[in-house]
C-alpha cells in the first residue's frame, strides 16, 4: 500500500484552477508536517507549499498569493488549490511527508521531503 496517493492533475489552459488531492492513508497524518513537491520536464525537483501540523503553511515565492495548501486530519487528506495557473507550472506533482517545515535553512523554508508519493499527478498548463 502506497503511504500517500496523489489526485486531481489535468491539462488546463493558463488562468485556470485545479485542486490536487493527496490521499495519505498509510500515514500517521495528523503526526507529520505535509507538503507538495513538484518536478518539471528537464528540471530538479524543487518543494511548492508545506503546512505544519499546527497548520502554519509556506510557500515557493513563484506561488505565493496563486496556491493554498490545506489539511484535513480527520479523512488523512492533503489538498493544494491552484489558480491563475501559468505555464511554467507545468509538473509532476508529488505529495510528501515533510521535515522542518518552517525552517528557513531549507529551501524556501519548505523542509526536506522523506516520505514521498510514488505516481504523482500531472499538472500541464497550455497558454
Amino acid at each position: 500500500v502506497q503511504p500517500v496517493v496523489e489526485s486531481g492533475g489535468d491539462s488546463v489552459q493558463a488562468g485556470d484552477s485545479l485542486r490536487l488531492t493527496c490521499t495519505a492513508s498509510g500515514l500517521s497524518f495528523v503526526g507529520y508536517a505535509m507538503g507538495w513537491l513538484r518536478q518539471g520536464p528537464g528540471q530538479e525537483r524543487e518543494g511548492v507549499a508545506c503546512i505544519r501540523r499546527s497548520g502554519g503553511t509556506h510557500y515557493r515565492d513563484a506561488v505565493k498569493g496563486r496556491f493554498t495548501i490545506s489539511r484535513d486530519n480527520a479523512r488523512k487528506l492533503l489538498y493544494l488549490d491552484m489558480n491563475d495557473l501559468k505555464v511554467e507550472d507545468t509538473a509532476m506533482y508529488y505529495c510528501a511527508a515533510v521535515d522542518g517545515c518552517g525552517v528557513s535553512t531549507t529551501d524556501q523554508a519548505l523542509g526536506n521531503p522523506f516520505i514521498v508519493g510514488g505516481q504523482g499527478t500531472q499538472v500541464t498548463v497550455s497558454s
